[in-house]
């Protein structure tokens, strides 16, 4: 074989070793794997990834795992945390500092107060951008789906009348 077949043998395998950062990772035993979040370029470049463990219930906490990486500028990055949609944060601080150069592992406790889904939102600020992370937490079963809307029923007057439901 050439040196260069050779050579693009090897890049050929190094690509397909490569992992996609959108994807889910590989979980440990028995732990649900860690989600990356996407990150638009002109945001803070901190690299968020969360992992919800377990499964939310009503009134009982719920951990949520964040790995934040890509920590560069020296005087650090801020993180702030926020919950909305029927959500409580536990003892944990709403507002963290990270140091430059090694990841931070956080883990938060959330209590759900209701049926439905909340989130968890993780601001990250370095360098003066910001950048949101919105986790959803799915509490109880997912609302059925919706009937299609498409039925036309008609009024007593002879009216055709769509209905929908009121969210």
């Amino acid at each position: 074989m050439s040196s260069f077949a050779l050579l693009t043998l090897a890049l050929s395998s190094f690509a397909s070793a490569s992992s996609d950062t959108s994807k889910p990772e590989k979980a440990a035993a028995g732990r649900a794997a860690m989600t990356t979040a996407p990150m638009k370029a002109n945001g803070s470049g901190v690299v968020v990834q969360f992992r919800v463990d377990g499964t939310p219930q009503v009134g009982a906490a719920t951990s949520v795992v964040l790995t934040l990486g890509g920590v560069t500028d020296p005087a650090g990055a801020s993180l702030r945390l926020q919950t909305e949609g029927g959500l409580t944060l536990g003892a944990a601080a709403s507002t963290v500092t990270l140091p430059a150069g090694s990841p931070t592992t956080l883990t938060i406790a959330v209590t759900p107060t209701a049926d439905g889904i909340g989130y968890v939102h993780v601001f990250t600020t370095q360098y003066g951008a910001t950048s949101a992370t919105s986790i959803p937490i799915q509490v109880g079963k997912t609302s059925p789906a919706q009937s299609s809307g498409n039925e036309l029923k008609q009024s007593p007057s002879g009216e055709k009348i769509r209905s929908m439901q009121v969210k």
